[in-house]
C-alpha cells in the first residue's frame, strides 16, 4: 500500500513553525509524504505562482517541486528514500507559500513496501529499492484509467488475479472515454481548451489510478504523448505548452512509487516534433523529476536512441523480434541496457495484423524474449464486434485470452532464475540458451516438436563443472515433470560439457516444451 501522509492546508493557516512541531511527522520510507498549503487562486496559478520545497536529511538534499491542485490549495509530494529524520522549508514568490518549515520521520516500511524499481548494476535487469528482485510481466491497457468508475473497478479486480505487475497507461485519451478533458475548456469544440490551464480533476482521478495500482503491487508506466488523438490535439502543443504539461505531471505523480515514466507512445509519427524535441522534454522531465524514475520512450518505425544516458531501460515495439532468441539479444547489444519488449503484436481476434495473434503465438514470444535476455509485454484484442478501441488493449475491463494464465506460469519460471535475471548464454553460437552460467539454464524448443535433447552446456575445461538436474517443463499446459538422477557433467571438447552416461534426453513430441537445467 503507498502510505501518506499529510499538513492539512487547515493548519497551514497556523504560523508554520507552530503548526507543524505541534503535530507528529512520520510517513515510511518510499512512502508519499504531502504538504498542503493554501494560497492564491486568482489569475493563472499554473503560470503564475512556482513553490519548491527543499528536503533535507544526514547531508541529502532534495528540491521538491510543487502544484497546483484547484480551489486555492497548492501540493508537495515527497517519498523519502533514506530512514531518518527529514526537515523541509518551502521557496516560492508568493509570501504565503514561501518560508514555510516543517520536518517528517522516515520510518521502516511496512510489509510489501520494497520501494521504487531501479536498474541492476549491470543495466540489464530490474530491481526494487531494497534489493528484492523485480522482473517485469507487463501489459498495455491504453485507457483503463479513464473509463467509468465501474469499468476502472473491474480493471482490478482483474488485474488482482492477474500476472502482470506492469501497466502501461496513457495520461491523454486515444480511445472513448469518460474522461476527456485534462485542461479546463474554452467552448464546445474539440480543440476548445486552454493548455495553460489544467484540470486538477482530471488529474485527480488519474493519480487514484496509481495509487490503487500501487496497492496491487502493480506498477503505471505513464504514457505522457501519442499520436492518437488528433481531433482534441493534446499533442500537438507549443514546446512551452509541452514542458509546463510535463513539469506538471512529474510535481503531481512523481512521489508515487510505482510511476515509470513513458515520454511517447510511437513518438515518430507524432507530428510536430523532432528527435530534438523529444531529447529536451526528457531533459525537462529529469528537472522536474527530483525522485529520478524509471523512463523510456516507445517507436513505431524508427528506433529512439536508446543509448542516451537519460534513458534506463528500452521500450520496443516489434513482433518478429521475439520469434526466437537469437533475434532478441541484439537488442539489447545495441541499446546497452535492459531491453521490455512492451509491443509484440495482441493475442486478439481482429481483423487488424497487430491483433490477432492466437494464446499459443503470444505465449510463445514471450518464452523467447525470456530465453534471449529481454522482457516482453502482453495486449488484448478480444472483442464481440471486433472493435480493438473497446478491448483490453483499449478500455481495460476484463480478460478473456487463453495466455494469461500460461504468463502467470511463466513468471513463476523467471522468478525462480538468480539474480540479476536470464541473460542470454554464448549467445552467438547456436545453444538457445537463456540463464546464469554454471547455476541456471533455460532452453526453449518454441512450435517444433523435438523427441530429444542432447545435454550440452558451453563450458570450458577452465571453468566450474557442477552437476545438474533437468526439468522438462510443458509451457502450454504448465506442467514441470523432473528427470530422475543428477546429470553429472564432463569436459567434451575444448568448449563443451556432457554428461558421458546420459548425453541425451527423451522430450514428449509436442511444441512449446522447454528444459531447465539447475546446478546441484
Amino acid at each position: 500500500m503507498l502510505g501518506s501522509t499529510l499538513v492539512t492546508g487547515a493548519a497551514a493557516l497556523v504560523p508554520a513553525a507552530t503548526a507543524v512541531a505541534a503535530l507528529p511527522r512520520r510517513v515510511e520510507r518510499w512512502g508519499l509524504y504531502e504538504i498542503a498549503l493554501d494560497g492564491p487562486s486568482s489569475g493563472n496559478p499554473f503560470d503564475d505562482v512556482r513553490v519548491v520545497a527543499t528536503f533535507e536529511s544526514s547531508g541529502k538534499r532534495l528540491e521538491i517541486p510543487g502544484f497546483y491542485d484547484g480551489d486555492g490549495i497548492y501540493r508537495i509530494r515527497f517519498s523519502p528514500g533514506e530512514l531518518g529524520r527529514w526537515t523541509w522549508r518551502t521557496t516560492s514568490n508568493v509570501a504565503a507559500l514561501d518560508g514555510r518549515t516543517g520536518s517528517v520521520e522516515s520510518i521502516v516500511p511496512r510489509a510489501g513496501n520494497h520501494g521504487p524499481v531501479r536498474m541492476t548494476r549491470d543495466g540489464y535487469h530490474f530491481v526494487h529499492a531494497d534489493g528484492t528482485p523485480y522482473r517485469p510481466v507487463g501489459t498495455t491497457a491504453y485507457s483503463w484509467a479513464l473509463q467509468s468508475e465501474s469499468r476502472c473497478a473491474e480493471t482490478l479486480t482483474t488485474l488482482k488475479a492477474a500476472p502482470f505487475n506492469k501497466i502501461r497507461m496513457c495520461v491523454f485519451p486515444n480511445v472513448p472515454s469518460v474522461a476527456t478533458d485534462p485542461f479546463v475548456r474554452t467552448g464546445g469544440g474539440p480543440k476548445d481548451w486552454d493548455a495553460t490551464r489544467f484540470d486538477p480533476a482530471y488529474f485527480r482521478r488519474f493519480e487514484d489510478r496509481i495509487r490503487r495500482l500501487g496497492e496491487l503491487g502493480i506498477e503505471a508506466d505513464v504514457i505522457l504523448f501519442h499520436p492518437y488523438d488528433k481531433t482534441r490535439g493534446y499533442s500537438g502543443m507549443r514546446p512551452a505548452d509541452d514542458a509546463r504539461y510535463v513539469r506538471y505531471v512529474a510535481a503531481r505523480f512523481g512521489a508515487f512509487r510505482n510511476v515509470w515514466w513513458a515520454m511517447a507512445n510511437e513518438y515518430d509519427i507524432v507530428e510536430g516534433k523532432t528527435v530534438a524535441d523529444w531529447d529536451a522534454l526528457f531533459q525537462i522531465l529529469i528537472a522536474a523529476d527530483p525522485h529520478d524514475r524509471l523512463r523510456s520512450i516507445h517507436q513505431l518505425h524508427v528506433y529512439y536512441d536508446n543509448r542516451k544516458p537519460w534513458i534506463t531501460h528500452a521500450s520496443i515495439q516489434h513482433g518478429a523480434a521475439v520469434l526466437d532468441d537469437g533475434r532478441v539479444h541484439p537488442h539489447r547489444n545495441f541499446a546497452q541496457k535492459a531491453v521490455i519488449f512492451d509491443e509484440v503484436i495482441y493475442e486478439g481476434n481482429s481483423d487488424k495484423r497487430w491483433a490477432k495473434l492466437t494464446g499459443e503465438q503470444l505465449v510463445e514470444r514471450f518464452w523467447w524474449g525470456t530465453v534471449g535476455g529481454a522482457y516482453v509485454g502482453h495486449g488484448e484484442v478480444i472483442t464481440d464486434n471486433g472493435d480493438p478501441d473497446r478491448s483490453w488493449l483499449g478500455q481495460g475491463g476484463r480478460l478473456r485470452g487463453t495466455s494469461p494464465p500460461r504468463l502467470a506460469f511463466l513468471k513463476r519460471i523467471i522468478e525462480s532464475a538468480p539474480q540479476p535475471g536470464i541473460d542470454p548464454i554464448q549467445q552467438f553460437w547456436d545453444y538457445h540458451l537463456g540463464g546464469h552460467e554454471f547455476t541456471w539454464y533455460l532452453r526453449y524448443f518454441g512450435g517444433t516438436t523435438p523427441t530429444r535433447w542432447d545435454v550440452v552446456l558451453p563450458t570450458r575445461a577452465t571453468e566450474p563443472h557442477p552437476d545438474y538436474r533437468i526439468d522438462v517443463i510443458d509451457t502450454w499446459n504448465m506442467t514441470i515433470a523432473p528427470i530422475d538422477g543428477v546429470f553429472r557433467m564432463h569436459q567434451r571438447d575444448e568448449y563443451e560439457i556432457i554428461d558421458l552416461k546420459r548425453p541425451v534426453i527423451d522430450l514428449p513430441g509436442k511444441p512449446y516444451m522447454a528444459v531447465r537445467l539447475i546446478a546441484v
